[in-house]
């Protein structure tokens, strides 16, 4: 009996170790540090392999079957953000609990033998609804995000002072699992300011102590811009990148240093509009396994993407490209938690530098629900809340609303003649009503803010249905108010003369993303209602039940309906929208009962039927829209006959920004750039970002650019022009295969700059490939493009 009781104490005793993710034992901590080209963990050489995790993304049941996929799959490490809008929904009140519970995510990664690096922020990126920062720092309209702002670095320190007080006592020094804190993130993709985040440092130095190791992320082309001597540099960059490229630079100023890249995209994110997004899994295996050869750390993003539920989803920039709902980011382990083909070939590829790997632990199988319907119905026009009066309109955090939607209303005069309504800007899609009548919408990922008024009596009700999408989460957008962001005009033409005048006192009803506010419609039975002339049914709230017998993870089709949010027995399961590529929404298990469930549906189009079914496969690669994929109408031709180019230059190889100066700077707010050769002879371009600068060196902000003409586009990869100034180094415009064209895009910068000079960022591959030979730039008043109906300069 003595000898089983030893044995037992010792089997207790090697569990905990185990379970530290270190060889200390938590009451003695332990130490993680950089040493000579590696790190050291407890004085022995230690290779960081991470799974990126987002636990809000992951149902709270799944955190611990995730965390095990990912230690099966051969990692040792969980990176994960922490997303401050998500802790902080109101100032000062913080949430923890629940599916925000960091303490116990960190816990359980702990308990599975992972260490964990953790990324506060403030700013996060990572598609996340503005980047991670609460909406409501922007009701102080003179806020300034991410820099020397006392107001804003106040925000900050409390919220970073409200993490330690969860888990500042879980580090590695302290016998807990956090080997690392990250500074900010990727600062230098949105400017170049050190004392910032020096400020930053010193916050998280204050509350987390000094026994853990801070460190910045950045990419090879800007990381020198912001790193501070005392912080250990990672680079950030995807799959296919030439490795030692981009490490170079920081071999040269830190010979020693361990390397990692603390993000490598296995995938990328899906916007609505715009194809499914894939990457190769042959080119991530191969990187990864070129850093494990040398010795390099990584950071695996994603490992496992999951799902921005309800409104969480963010937007990219420049322009407007909001994020779907699902997060799946062709991730090795896909959103409902299977591996997938990439999880299997990247899993064989480790078991190179491990034998003993942990077993796959078991999934969840999605299962099929059969079709069910939502029975009450509550229009949206009958159900208005009080609403507020202004005399001019403000946007939607003026009146304390961060999500939802949000309904303007006003009266107009007579109007014996049409006119034109222009809405500056409408944040995000509108719809106008005249009279109740629906006249059209407005989607501001197409830029557009004018819609014609028919005739109208005198004191006809104008409304603007505004719904507020993701606000913008990368760049200098970021500070993004949604509903009517200005004003609202009318033009009339009097005599052959324009007038311009700005509506005024406006009621406002507030129709927030709430599933209190949605559940106190009045309902009718669905049947009692007509569809309009176009098949839709009313926009609105409807509701209905589904019974189970039993419980799995499932997808709801929601290709029947409109544009809105899902809501499953209080659950917020997130957004849908008809045009794709998603058409279902992913409906775990473990939120689902046997028996009666409840689901709510907010439709602000209106749906064709009020059916849903449960899929046993997800729909994230069926897009719907009618404007095509490229940048070019069949009608549309490029007209050069009256231009001269500002430069003609020769290229130079190889990877890294190539920066052309312009003998005699230029004015203009369009630029054509043509590219008739490449560096390798192939007969494919490819250019991964595009910026152009001032005459003072300058750049010139990119947030308004838009392609307006490409002749050649790749579409199956993705690879479109929009691509060039994405702000995206790993994305890229290619031309399609033999393409027989000069290679030019026209793009309109907005407004009217004066240029000095253009740099341009091959591909990220050794060698970069598709590099141009050679750039001749024209710069115009006019956009360039000739209809063949309508003549020069139609666009």
């Amino acid at each position: 009996m003595k000898k089983l009781l030893i044995q037992a104490c010792s089997l207790v005793i090697a569990l905990s170790l185990t379970a530290s993710g270190h060889d200390a034992t938590p009451d003695q901590g332990g130490k993680f540090e950089a040493g000579k080209n590696t790190f050291l963990l407890n004085g022995e050489p230690y290779v960081i392999k991470a799974a990126e995790l987002h636990y809000p993304r992951i149902p709270r049941p799944y955190w611990d079957n995730r965390i095990k996929m990912c230690k099966a799959l051969g990692m040792n490490t969980i990176c994960l953000y922490v997303f401050w809008n998500a802790h902080e929904s109101e100032p000062d009140k913080f949430d923890f609990t629940g599916q925000n519970d960091l303490r116990e995510f960190v816990k359980l990664c702990q308990a599975n033998g992972m260490n964990v690096i953790l990324r506060p922020g403030p700013y996060v990126c990572a598609e996340w609804e503005m980047g991670g920062l609460p909406w409501w720092l922007l009701k102080n309209k003179d806020v300034r995000l991410r820099e020397d702002d006392p107001y804003f670095l106040d925000r900050v320190d409390r919220f970073q002072k409200a993490v330690a007080d969860q888990v500042s006592d879980l580090t590695v020094g302290k016998g807990g699992p956090i080997i690392m804190v990250q500074v900010e993130n990727e600062y230098g993709s949105y400017g170049i300011n050190k004392p910032y985040v020096a400020t930053i440092r010193d916050m998280l130095r204050k509350h987390f102590g000094n026994d853990v190791m801070l460190f910045q992320c950045d990419w090879a082309s800007n990381f020198t811009d912001n790193g501070l001597d005392d912080l250990l540099w990672t680079m950030n960059f995807g799959t296919g990148a030439d490795i030692d490229q981009q490490f170079a630079r920081l071999k040269e100023m830190r010979p020693e240093s361990p390397l990692m890249c603390s993000e490598y995209w296995s995938g990328w994110f899906d916007k609505w509009g715009a194809a499914h997004e894939t990457r190769p899994a042959g080119k991530m295996i191969e990187g990864l396994d070129e850093m494990l050869s040398k010795g390099i750390s990584f950071s695996l993003y994603m490992t496992h993407g999951g799902t921005n539920w309800g409104h969480w989803a963010g937007a990219n920039s420049p322009g407007y490209a909001p994020d779907v709902t699902s997060y799946d980011y062709d991730a090795p382990i896909n959103e409902s938690g299977q591996p997938t083909q990439k999880y299997h070939a990247l899993r064989r590829m480790f078991a190179k530098y491990d034998k003993k790997q942990a077993k796959i632990p078991n999934t969840i199988k999605p299962i099929e629900i059969p079709e069910f319907e939502l029975t009450e119905a509550a229009p949206l026009f009958s159900n208005l809340p009080e609403p507020n009066t202004d005399h001019d309109i403000k946007s939607m955090e003026q009146y304390g609303q961060g999500f939802g939607s949000i309904l303007y209303r006003t009266t107009l005069p007579e109007l014996e003649d049409a006119s034109l309504l222009t809405i500056n800007e409408p944040h995000d899609y509108a719809q106008v009503f005249l009279d109740g009548k629906f006249i059209g919408s407005l989607d501001r990922r197409n830029n557009e803010k004018n819609i014609a008024l028919p005739p109208c009596r005198p004191g006809a009700v104008l409304d603007i249905l505004v719904e507020a999408m993701g606000r913008i989460n990368f760049g200098r957008a970021i500070k993004d108010y949604k509903g009517i962001t200005d004003n609202v005009c009318l033009t009339l033409e009097i005599g052959h003369r324009h007038f311009t005048c700005d509506l005024k006192e406006w009621e406002i009803f507030n129709l927030e993303d709430k599933p209190e506010f949605y559940g106190a419609a009045r309902f009718v039975p669905a049947k009692s209602l007509s569809k309009d002339t176009s098949g839709r049914l009313p926009r609105g709230i409807y509701r209905g039940e589904f019974t189970l017998k039993k419980t799995s993870d499932t997808f709801l089709d929601m290709s029947a309906w409109g544009k809105g949010l899902v809501y499953v027995n209080g659950h917020p399961i997130g957004r849908f929208w008809e045009i794709g590529p998603q058409q279902s929404l992913y409906m775990p298990g473990c939120w689902l009962r046997e028996g009666k469930n409840d689901i709510m549906v907010f439709d602000i189009i209106g749906p064709r039927s009020t059916r849903i079914a449960g899929l046993d496969k997800h729909v994230i690669d069926d897009l719907r829209v009618s404007r095509a994929r490229t940048h070019r109408n069949e009608k549309d031709t490029l007209d050069l006959t009256l231009q001269e180019p500002q430069l003609s230059a020769a290229i130079t190889t190889g990877n890294g920004w190539k920066k052309l100066i312009l003998d005699t700077p230029a004015t203009g707010r369009y630029v054509c750039m043509e590219f008739p050769a490449s560096n390798d002879g192939q007969n494919i371009i490819s250019i991964a970002e595009i910026c152009l600068c001032d005459e003072t060196g300058r750049q010139i902000p990119r947030e308004k650019w838009n392609v307006i003409f490409a002749d050649s586009e790749e579409t199956e990869g993705n690879h479109t022009a929009d691509k060039l100034f994405d702000l995206q180094e790993s994305t890229y415009w290619s031309t399609e295969k033999d393409s027989n064209t000069t290679n030019h895009i026209v793009v309109d910068l907005g407004a009217v700059y004066k240029i000095g000079a253009v740099r341009l960022l091959p591909r990220m591959e050794p060698g970069a490939p598709g590099s141009p030979a050679r750039i001749r730039m024209y710069i115009s008043g006019k956009p360039m493009i000739h209809d063949k109906k309508n003549g020069p300069g139609i666009v």
